[in-house]
């Protein structure tokens, strides 16, 4: 039987009984690998590795003693309870062993659980799965997670007390991150809030979403920005020692000056500026782009680009002979010194 995306939710929370097998498949592994852990819980419960009621089998080893298939669904575990075998990266070539295990399956035999990258419609394996009435072929679409996906998530982590506007917020990141990535998130933001019964806010948030390189080289850009040209040197040092390369340093901050330039330019005021942006940013971040853009405004910034930009063509030419850092801290501390202008 093939699911719809609008079955894939209610079918890896509560799958139906008396059901052969399932193949989940498509182009993104990690998604993949969710679903799976998912209906392995809902099937067999927490303990299923434990009580030995999940089995694993590779494609290679299944090729190479394929009646082992039929065997092991056959098989009755020590403990009570569902059981289950899991065949990951299947394809076309197991189709035909498959097949038999399934034509033979009757109600107490382990469950097959396969995993498959992309199939086309005309895959046989794929075939198989969505012809077969005690069988379910689950097509995992790469799109962003769903609202009650996230929703899903928050609660099976335990985090309670999440306000409207901090659940958007989260909408929003899992809009930027993959999907175990983003459950990572979750998983970090249910130990931050760890016998913690206040409301999720918005900085709790901030405090545990992954940190990028270029979320660490804002600190230069925030002395830049402050005028403080005294303390750049030590920072783009202490950049250099730890392996960022000159240009990286330039590219973030032309990156980080457009950014500071829509907001400054908004028709409507930074507030809007900053409300337009693309991904959104939260908290104490959002709070100093604000007041960044406020106090330098569009000319000076615009003038900070052209600056970042000249250096950038300078440090690509292959006729350049300067040490490239230093021109980078120069770039710097000129533009530092425009706020005072």
């Amino acid at each position: 039987m093939k699911l719809t995306s609008r079955d894939l939710t209610s079918f890896f929370e509560s799958p139906p009984n008396k059901m052969a097998g399932v193949l989940i498949y498509g182009s993104d592994s990690m998604r993949i690998t969710e679903k799976k852990q998912k209906l392995i819980h809902s099937l067999l419960g927490p303990n299923a590795d434990g009580e030995m009621r999940l089995d694993r089998v590779s494609r290679e080893n299944l090729k190479k003693e394929p009646e082992q298939l039929i065997d092991l669904c056959k098989a009755k575990g020590f403990f009570p309870g569902p059981r289950a075998l899991l065949i990951e990266e299947a394809n076309e070539t197991i189709t035909d062993i498959v097949t038999k295990a399934i034509d033979v399956w009757k109600d107490g035999d382990a469950i097959l659980i396969l995993t498959a990258g992309p199939l086309k419609p005309a895959s046989n394996l794929r075939k198989l799965f969505e012809q077969q009435k005690t069988t379910f072929s689950a097509l995992i679409y790469d799109n962003p997670l769903t609202k009650s996906e996230i929703q899903a998530m928050i609660s099976e982590a335990g985090i309670q007390n999440v306000k409207q506007d901090s659940f958007a917020q989260l909408v929003e990141i899992a809009l930027q991150l993959e999907p175990g990535d983003f459950r990572q998130t979750i998983e970090k933001l249910a130990l931050y809030k760890l016998s913690d019964e206040t409301q999720l806010s918005n900085q709790d948030i901030s405090n545990c979403i992954p940190i990028s390189n270029e979320t660490q080289i804002e600190e230069v850009l925030a002395v830049i920005l402050s005028g403080n040209q005294a303390k750049i040197s030590q920072i783009v040092n202490r950049l250099k020692s730890q392996g960022v390369l000159p240009v990286t340093l330039v590219i973030a901050a032309t990156r980080y000056f457009k950014v500071l330039f829509s907001i400054a330019s908004d028709p409507k005021g930074p507030i809007a500026g900053i409300a337009a942006l693309r991904p959104p940013v939260y908290g104490p971040r959002k709070e100093n782009l604000i007041s960044q853009a406020k106090k330098w405004g569009p000319e000076k910034i615009k003038g900070a680009i052209r600056m970042t930009t000249a250096t950038d063509l300078i440090l690509r030419s292959s006729g350049q002979l300067a040490p490239q850092m230093a021109l980078v801290e120069r770039l710097f501390i000129r533009i530092a010194m425009t706020l005072k202008n």
